[in-house]
């Protein structure tokens, strides 16, 4: 059985006081949580002060994005090697405003999900469609096109140690949800693509999140459906109450 993850993904939000504040506040809150693994990424100028705030406690940390070369003249970029050194266990890669705003490819999150899973780290990989790829029914061509290129050359055992993300584009930071329905066939489908690539062993141990204007009071329905394995969580997860309230619905 899959066990639930509960990540947060803060953005570009928060100072380094709020930082430490909040991290303090979802380790204190998660003390005695059992049953789902709960991360926070912070901005990275923050990932040293939280990581010494969650230190001990059932918070794992992560970052939100990081550069696929180890070292070298890349100015302004991270490395695997430093997340590493500040105490992280999770990278976001791929997620839909980098790909939409930034202008990365498939091809970009691949070096990254290689250099990651080469050092040690857990990709939480990001994969989703706009309203109007949605609109047209090119979802499951747009996931699937997705997944093969982000996730091109993956042995079945890096597979098994990946985390997907579903986060469709229009549901992110607009209030709009999918519905339970929409978010389980989209999950559905890719473990069928899973298990095409590799085979359905591998397929029903990798998790996926949905993301997407998750709430306290949607979360439990989503996270009731059979292939979503959690979430990752924006806007929520900026207060301890809220994103607590997620992290309990997880555990059924």
């Amino acid at each position: 059985m899959r066990r639930p993850f509960i990540a947060g993904n803060w953005k570009m939000t928060q100072n380094r006081a709020s930082a430490v504040a909040l991290a303090s506040g979802v380790a204190k809150a998660t003390k005695s949580v059992e049953g789902v693994d709960v991360a926070v990424c912070p901005p990275s100028c923050y990932l040293d002060a939280v990581a010494a705030a969650v230190a001990g406690s059932n918070v794992g940390l992560g970052a939100q994005n990081m550069y696929h070369q180890g070292d070298g003249a890349y100015t302004g970029e991270i490395s695997a090697a430093m997340l590493l050194d500040l105490g992280c266990r999770y990278v976001i890669l791929g997620h839909s405003e980098r790909r939409h705003i930034l202008g990365e490819t498939d091809q970009d999150v691949n070096q990254k999900v290689m250099a990651a899973l080469a050092a040690g780290l857990v990709p939480i990989v990001c994969v989703g469609e706009t309203l109007p790829e949605r609109e047209a029914g090119k979802t499951l061509d747009v996931i699937r096109t997705q997944f093969n290129g982000s996730l091109a050359g993956l042995t079945g055992e890096q597979m098994a140690g990946i985390v997907i993300a579903y986060e469709p584009v229009w549901a992110i930071g607009t209030g709009k949800t999918a519905t339970p329905e929409q978010a389980e066939e989209v999950h559905a489908d890719l473990r069928g693509i899973m298990a095409g690539c590799y085979n359905r062993e591998i397929a029903e141990a990798v998790r996926i999140q949905y993301g997407g204007s998750v709430k306290p009071d949607n979360a439990a329905e989503l996270l009731s459906q059979p292939n979503i394995d959690g979430a990752l969580v924006g806007g929520a997860s900026l207060k301890v109450d809220s994103f607590l309230g997620i992290v309990t619905k997880a555990l059924g």
